[in-house]
């Protein structure tokens, strides 16, 4: 029997963009509460919420100063517990954040760490003497621009930061440091958490002997200055397995939790990550539809590939959308979203969908002045700023958009008159209706949650496979084209009837050995019982 984690559906909430409670602009716990009925409504089974810590919001949550509590922007610990019945009592499950990569140079042990060479703490952190020639001990490169060293002048050394100076790094080799990091995991899987998405899982452990990253030989002028080397010392380390193991213990100490890795590295080496005899994280974050160029041939490459090199037992996993990379909307453009969403949810594996992607939010437009990321401010022109995916949720044609009382912490999109939850909930055509429609036929037909995946062979820009168990089959065509396109069926296999259309027209698609998509399509069909053979 699967765990509640194979067959549902994740939502991620960006907390500071759901709902606002109090109108002070930013999203809150009581505000998440307001409106957790929508996520049941829409049929997810689990959310999953970036981080609600305390922390000086240098980059947004990211840079934590106290693992144990929450952030009054977002509510107190009482909300969070208010939250986490509401969510329960709706029958979902709550999935939060863990940051374990590094803390905010205001948590107290770095503020310990950085007191004095002979602190307790100070190895808790990544601190080196300067070079011979006064200058960063290595070449490494900060994910947000510039050196990843800074020079503390109080204790005459730099520390490691992967990200801001604001964020050091901790030491995973320090067993006060993995401890410490255990019990706070422990604090709220007590409290009913279950389970964590966990933060750049595969940057947790650097090269002991420090050495320079190489060039990278595919760099080009344009791209970010962290492009230029290859982050071989500072990144995927074989240690890395060892530290997972540890975490996943933990969890294990807690029935039915699920570890969610945030993992950007090729499938070959991101499938490692489930660990020796699947002892690693229950699913690492399969990227590929968030990067992939938008056509059918790179897509079905891909996924056979993925399927292909699961270790034996894992489950897969897929997402369009987070708080990091563009909206879908924006990046395949308006009319594929629909072809997408069924995509997502027809897959084998666990789908995860990212806030307002299923209203077809886009990206936002932020004015110079606006702008809050400090991966922007830090990369100006790079196109890298986060801002335009985490802009505030469309609940309704106000200028507000339903979102707050106040002035939102980022401009409310400039389609929220027609894209919002409001208008597309009484609207049976619209891409919400679409998205609830999917997620019940979803959970209708264990083909579609349990069901083996098997390719059909398409040509053009459609993709086509079946998903299928002992007792049904069924088939999905998807149309990545702006035309008409057709799939003619092999022999051994006939439609029975048409299950659903991302076309708000039906029609009868499926005449006799084809099936006919109009431009930007999918179709969901249920396939006759195959024929058995003779002896």
């Amino acid at each position: 029997m699967n765990a509640w984690w194979q067959n549902g559906l994740i939502y991620e909430i960006y907390p500071r963009s759901f709902q606002d409670s109090n109108g002070d602009g930013v999203g809150d716990l009581n505000g998440i509460s307001e409106r957790i009925g929508y996520c049941a409504d829409l049929g997810v089974d689990a959310v999953w919420l970036s981080p609600i810590y305390p922390s000086p919001m240098a980059d947004f949550g990211y840079d934590v100063s106290n693992y144990v509590n929450v952030d009054p922007l977002f509510g107190s610990l009482a909300d969070f517990d208010r939250l986490l019945r509401e969510i329960k009592r709706r029958g979902l499950k709550l999935i939060l954040d863990f940051v374990p990569n590094h803390t905010s140079d205001q948590h107290p042990w770095f503020q310990a760490s950085r007191r004095s060479r002979a602190d307790p703490q100070r190895d808790w952190y990544l601190w080196r003497d300067a070079a011979a020639d006064g200058g960063p001990p290595n070449n490494w490169l900060s994910n947000f621009g510039g050196s990843a060293w800074t020079w503390d002048a109080a204790s005459q050394q730099y520390y490691y930061h992967s990200f801001l100076s604001q964020q050091p790094d901790l030491n995973w080799r320090h067993p006060a440091v993995v401890a410490a990091m255990h019990e706070a995991m422990r604090f709220w899987l007590r409290r009913g958490v279950d389970g964590f998405r966990i933060d750049v899982l595969w940057l947790l452990v650097k090269d002991a002997q420090w050495r320079d990253n190489p060039p990278n030989p595919a760099y080009r002028a344009g791209m970010p200055a962290f492009a230029s080397q290859l982050p071989l010392y500072t990144s995927d380390g074989p240690e890395t397995q060892t530290v997972i193991e540890g975490l996943r213990r933990v969890s294990d100490e807690f029935e039915g939790r699920i570890l969610i890795g945030e993992i950007y590295l090729p499938v070959e080496r991101l499938v490692r990550y489930y660990g020796t005899g699947l002892r690693g994280v229950q699913m690492p974050f399969n990227f590929q539809l968030l990067l992939l160029d938008w056509n059918a041939r790179a897509i079905s490459v891909a996924i056979d590939r993925y399927e292909s090199l699961l270790p034996t037992g894992a489950w897969p996993n897929w997402v369009l959308g987070n708080h990091d990379r563009p909206r879908l909307a924006s990046r395949i453009g308006a009319a594929q979203v629909r072809v997408a969403a069924m995509l997502l949810l027809t897959l084998r594996g666990t789908p995860t969908l990212y806030y307002g992607d299923e209203i077809g939010m886009s990206n936002g437009v932020i004015p110079r002045e606006r702008v809050q990321d400090q991966l922007e401010k830090n990369v100006p022109g790079a196109g890298l700023g986060r801002d335009p995916c985490r802009t505030p949720m469309q609940w309704n044609p106000s200028p507000r958009a339903g979102f707050s009382t106040g002035e939102p912490w980022l401009p409310v999109g400039n389609d929220q008159t027609s894209v919002n939850v409001e208008s597309e909930s009484n609207d049976p055509s619209s891409l919400l209706s679409l998205y609830r429609r999917l997620i019940a036929l979803r959970r209708a037909h264990r083909a579609l949650t349990e069901g083996d995946y098997a390719p059909i062979v398409a040509a053009d820009d459609v993709l086509a496979f079946i998903r299928h168990t002992t007792d049904e089959r069924v088939l999905v065509v998807l149309n990545l084209a702006h035309g008409p396109q057709r799939l003619d069926l092999p022999e051994d296999i006939r439609c029975s009837a048409i299950l659903l259309s991302t076309d708000p027209v039906p029609s009868d698609a499926a005449p006799a050995g084809q099936v006919h998509l109009r431009a930007d399509e999918g179709i969901i069909l249920a396939l006759k019982p195959e024929a058995k053979r003779s002896a």
